[in-house]
């Protein structure tokens, strides 16, 4: 074992949230379901993310981004990079001396990728392909809801920065009070799947985006991801929040 991998990396299994029956029957299912969802909805991801943020999505991520600390000539690691959204932001800000590397388990995704200086890996967030100590920064876009197992995860992020290194977790999260979770609930169960509906080429995209509120409000709560994070071996692990679920976990590798 590595010196750089922390205790707890032999924790048991953490799942993000409970499973979901709706969409798949065990885990094993679970990941063939995410495959298809995000190969078939791949090419529709970027065209719906713009009408639903009305065009201030690439705004918050680069604030984002900003806040957590990431800079010019940095190594970044972009895991579940998608279709680059967060990737696009991150390279404005690191310039022509950084560089960056993006990892995801769907080739359907990955093919979205237009980013020329991203080298991208096919790979999933409990199984990092990269070596220790490779990253200056680590980000996770709205993935963690996706992913099969948060302490495995956490340890692989931890592994992969170099000490002193910064992580960035990106998130919505389920409102605290009865009334904003309904109407996010309402707007992401009904509203966002006609939009996606209209909007779509692909039949399967408004299943998605009922599947992300399902998955959101299941999620483990913000104290858990803390938690888990802290059990990773991260230090300075903080929560900040946007319009009440945005939530921006940020920590550091110790160094």
């Amino acid at each position: 074992m590595s010196e750089a991998r922390p205790p707890a990396a032999a924790a048991k299994v953490q799942l993000p949230h409970a499973p979901l029956p709706a969409y798949y029957a065990d885990e094993a299912e679970h990941g063939r379901y995410l495959r298809r969802i995000f190969d078939d909805t791949a090419p529709d991801y970027d065209r719906i993310e713009r009408v639903l943020a009305l065009g201030s999505g690439a705004w918050y991520r680069r604030a984002a981004l900003r806040r957590a600390g990431l800079g010019a000539g940095a190594r970044v690691v972009d895991v579940g990079i998608g279709t680059g959204l967060v990737a696009r932001e991150a390279l404005a800000l690191v310039g022509p001396r950084g560089r960056l590397v993006g990892v995801d388990p769907s080739p359907g995704m990955l093919r979205e990728v237009a980013l020329p200086r991203a080298d991208l890996l096919a790979g999933r967030a409990e199984a990092l392909p990269l070596p220790d100590g490779s990253g200056d920064f680590l980000s996770m876009g709205y993935a963690l809801r996706h992913i099969a197992d948060v302490s495995a995860a956490f340890a692989e992020f931890f592994r992969v920065l170099r000490p002193g290194g910064r992580l960035l977790v990106l998130e919505i999260s389920k409102p605290e009070g009865r009334v904003g979770t309904a109407v996010l609930k309402g707007y992401m169960r009904t509203v966002v799947p006609v939009i996606a509906r209209l909007v779509a080429r692909q039949r399967a995209t408004p299943e998605l985006w009922r599947f992300y509120w399902d998955t959101i409000e299941a999620c483990i709560p913000p104290a858990t991801v803390i938690e888990a994070l802290r059990a990773a071996g991260f230090e300075r692990v903080e929560r900040h929040v946007e319009l009440g679920v945005f939530s921006e976990y940020t920590a550091t590798r110790p160094g």
